[in-house]
């Protein structure tokens, strides 16, 4: 079987709740794991880039697999990917409340993130084969973005009570049940799909991407605490690990990155959008967290309550996007994303919104505002237009965007506010330290406006339009060539 068949009304919203599932669990652990930093902190007298590490080792894994973990899928059968996925992330998730110290805790979450790789574009890729009608297809997406208000208003309640009832590491048990239903649905529910002609494996691709990735965040987590010479040597790997990428993928028949989605300029918005809003909401979480129990003395129920005013307008407006986009496309979520994103780093950057419960709480509304209906037209964005063969390579672009921007965001924020605090008083030097932090955050959401703005008007349709015949051509000799 090369493409999905044809599913009644009620078998698509079943997969489409199933693949909901994947998202949720992983979508929960950053929420729920956010809450947790200061536990982590007192338990294992841990730094701030230590605590840096056990987010960005999840999110740089889960980047760096992406792509290869969309194309496999697209290979083998998308329902194994998945399948293998849900156990290794459950296993996974078992080993993180299992860690001894916080190095332990750092690699199984690489365990995790593993797993992790082969769920979101994966079910992203069999929701995109699954729903073939544009507008029905907008809405699930929509409710796939509604899944991620979701984990945000439930993690950090949940992280509060379980971390408050029973200690941190009962945060990673939620995903133990969870995980196990979405297992035994998929496999009894959602019928396999690959795409008509098999990519090959990319292995050289592959390691550059790895390369890429972990020596830039490296270097930007260890700056405040390492010599400028003991960071150079990363900086320039990262730096020419992203040469190698630009001048041997496009040699490559089958690349791993294939560099021509690029040539749309809504797709090569989607991951600048991406990367930005995710920075923005990594930061904002790792800010927000450390700010709400450690400067403000907050029970981690307290602080998690106190995320509600975020989660509950991102819960709120992702499906609203999804609607939006479906009747009217793409610009007017982006453009009400983008604002909202900046008005809330600016209330932040240049009134000290945190030292303000009502500026802080209208601060926390904007940004989930913002965050609510950014993720959807990323994702459609990323997925309509491009041929289905190739829907979960071009679906694991924007999850690796996604996942690349949070990885920054919580290296960069965490490097100006450990820089910032330096030898003073952590709860007296916080506010002051985090003001230029605010600031990135605010140029975040602005990117998301400006970018959202220029690439979503006619002049962008057309050149999504000519790549995607582009690349429809490209495949077909060989899809044809395979099938003789």
């Amino acid at each position: 079987m090369t493409t999905m068949p044809e599913l009644s009304h009620g078998r698509r919203m079943l997969v489409l709740a199933i693949c909901c599932m994947s998202l949720l669990i992983v979508s929960l652990d950053n929420t729920v794991l956010n809450v947790a930093l200061p536990a982590l902190q007192r338990e294992f007298d841990a730094s701030t880039s230590g605590l840096q590490w056990t987010i960005d080792a999840y999110t740089l894994v889960l980047a760096s697999l992406l792509m290869l973990a969309g194309s496999t899928a697209d290979r083998i059968g998308r329902r194994r990917v998945f399948t293998t996925g849900l156990v290794v992330f459950t296993l996974g998730s078992a080993l993180c409340s299992l860690a001894p110290d916080l190095s332990w805790l750092v690699v199984f979450r690489m365990v995790q993130a593993v797993g992790g790789s082969m769920l979101n574009p994966v079910a992203m890729s069999i929701i995109t084969n699954t729903f073939t009608d544009p507008r029905e297809r907008a809405r699930a997406i929509g409710v796939w973005g509604a899944v991620v208000g979701i984990s945000m208003a439930a993690g950090p309640l949940i992280g509060g009570v379980l971390v408050e009832s029973v200690g941190w590491r009962a945060i990673f048990w939620i995903n133990l049940p969870v995980g196990l239903a979405a297992l035994l649905l998929t496999r009894r529910f959602v019928p396999e799909s690959r795409a008509p002609k098999a990519r090959r494996a990319d292995p050289v691709g592959q390691v550059l991407v790895m390369i890429l990735f972990g020596s830039l965040t490296y270097a930007i987590i260890e700056a405040p605490h390492a010599s400028p010479q003991a960071i150079a040597p990363f900086a320039v790997l990262a730096l020419a690990a992203l040469l190698a990428l630009l001048r041997y993928e496009p040699r490559r028949r089958e690349p791993l990155i294939d560099l021509r989605f690029f040539r749309s300029a809504p797709f090569s918005g989607a991951t600048v959008i991406a990367v930005s809003a995710f920075a923005a909401l990594g930061g904002f979480l790792f800010l927000s967290t450390l700010y709400l129990q450690n400067v403000r003395g907050l029970s981690a129920l307290d602080a998690g309550l106190w995320m509600l005013p975020m989660a509950v307008p991102t819960f709120l407006c992702a499906p609203l996007s999804g609607r939006l986009i479906g009747s009217r496309g793409p610009r007017l979520p982006l453009l009400i994303a983008g604002g909202a994103m900046t008005v809330s780093g600016l209330l932040f950057a240049l009134f000290e919104a945190e030292t303000s419960d009502p500026a802080l709480f209208l601060g926390y509304v904007l940004f989930g505002v913002g965050f609510g209906f950014v993720n959807a037209p990323i994702t459609n964005t990323a997925v309509s237009g491009m041929p289905t063969a190739q829907a979960g390579v071009a679906s694991a672009v924007a999850s690796t965007s996604r996942q690349l921007g949070q990885a920054l965001g919580v290296a960069v924020v965490g490097a100006v506010l450990a820089a910032g605090v330096g030898s003073s008083s952590y709860a007296e030097a916080f506010v002051t330290a985090a003001r230029p932090a605010w600031w990135i955050l605010t140029v975040c959401g602005l990117a998301v406006l400006v970018v959202g703005a220029l690439t979503s008007g006619r002049w962008a349709r057309g050149t999504a339009e000519r790549a995607a015949r582009n690349l429809a051509s490209a495949e077909a000799p060989r899809t044809t060539g395979a099938t003789t």
